[in-house]
């Protein structure tokens, strides 16, 4: 049997949007993310975190920065009793200055690579599935792997008009996104 997840977008809806944070100092999770992850989990979601990081393309970190946020996150939510079951990362840019990324891939967002894969790695079944986001990037990816409701939130960048009609709703953070959705259930 598939099971639903939760693909939710790290930088500007799980952590505070700053500039390409690849350092544990500059991890500060946003208020109320922690309880909309515990609530997400306790309603039976995987938690699929997603996110694309050109930094390391730019060349302005390398990749083993990227890893060691990414595990302090993850031992982070798993003591807060919001483990996650995977995270999916694209470090590409078809334009990069650093040649091993520079790759036209699937994975970066807006394209669907990354939740593909975890779609097939877990058994997903994306119809039964949400995203959250806080870019049209994030909802272009998530339309195209068939992900059945797709959110934004303003915690991150400013959401131009056409994201706004696009989205199944938009909220002003993680917490209250999941509170909606999950009544709505």
């Amino acid at each position: 049997m598939s099971s639903k997840a939760a693909f939710i977008d790290r930088d500007g809806v799980l952590n505070e949007e700053r500039a390409f944070v690849h350092r544990v100092e500059d991890f500060v999770l946003l208020p109320g993310a922690l309880e909309a992850l515990r609530l997400l989990k306790a309603a039976g979601y995987l938690l699929v975190v997603i996110t694309n990081q050109s930094g390391i393309a730019r060349g302005l970190y390398p990749e083993s920065d990227y890893l060691a946020v990414t595990g302090h996150m993850r031992e982070r939510l798993a003591a807060a009793r919001a483990p996650l079951d995977a995270v999916e990362h694209c470090p590409h840019l078809p334009d990069a200055p650093v040649e091993r990324y520079r790759i036209d891939c699937d994975c970066r967002k807006p394209k669907p690579g990354m939740l593909r894969r975890a779609i097939r790695a877990l058994d997903i079944d994306p119809g039964m599935s949400l995203l959250v986001g806080d870019r049209m990037s994030d909802l272009d990816a998530g339309r195209a792997a068939g992900i059945g409701r797709c959110f934004l939130v303003r915690t991150g960048y400013a959401l131009p008009d056409e994201a706004v009609a696009r989205a199944d709703a938009v909220y002003d953070d993680l917490l209250s996104c999941a509170r909606s959705a999950l009544s709505a259930r």
